[in-house]
């Protein structure tokens, strides 16, 4: 097995309400967190949060997998009004980029070898190259190099460059590297209490 992580980016310059998003999120949406809402006591939900560039907000939480993540940035994309674009990476074999905007996927692009994509039973919810080329606001040049990759962890490097995102990133991963520590400010939300004791 090799090395898997999960993350997602919001395309906004505005660090005050993405904070407020991410607080609904936790408060009134942590299902999708992977918190119980019939918890005794309301449970802190830790994020790692990086205003990457001027475009972009990432955000790390260790509830984040391929396969979870997206469900997030799609709940995400309702309460926050702004593009959410979220990164599943799963044992080198798998990178899937995705952007949801007011709660509904809009483009999707899998990265990986076509003998994997058939294993797994692979398929994009939804192509838009156009929407997610203007998105990520890359030139066609270099989009079309991008996206007519196979290899996963080639894809990952070409977009982190071309985006300035800390793709290669997973809340697992802060505590033990100091380049991630030094990136992402550590963020306490809380779930609302809603069970009985």
């Amino acid at each position: 097995m090799g090395r898997s992580f999960a993350n997602l980016h919001i395309k906004s310059g505005n660090l005050e309400k993405t904070m407020e998003a991410l607080r609904e999120l936790s408060e009134g949406h942590s299902e999708v967190l992977g918190v119980s809402n019939h918890e005794a006591q309301p449970i802190p939900i830790v994020m790692y949060l990086s205003k990457s560039n001027e475009n972009w907000i990432s955000v790390l939480h260790d509830y984040f997998v391929w396969g979870t993540v997206k469900k997030v940035g799609k709940r995400l994309s309702e309460i926050i009004q702004e593009p959410v674009m979220t990164a599943g990476y799963i044992n080198e074999e798998i990178f899937e980029l995705s952007v949801f905007e007011s709660g509904e996927i809009k483009a999707e692009k899998i990265f990986c070898e076509e003998w994997t994509r058939d294993e797994y039973g692979l398929l994009e919810e939804r192509l838009q190259d156009d929407y997610l080329r203007d998105e990520l606001q890359i030139d066609e040049e270099n989009f079309s190099r991008l996206i007519s990759m196979t290899t996963p962890f080639q894809a990952v490097d070409q977009l982190e460059e071309l985006l300035k995102l800390p793709l290669w990133s997973d809340s697992e991963w802060v505590p033990h590297e100091e380049s991630l520590r030094d990136q992402f400010e550590k963020v306490e939300f809380h779930s609302k209490n809603t069970g009985t004791v």
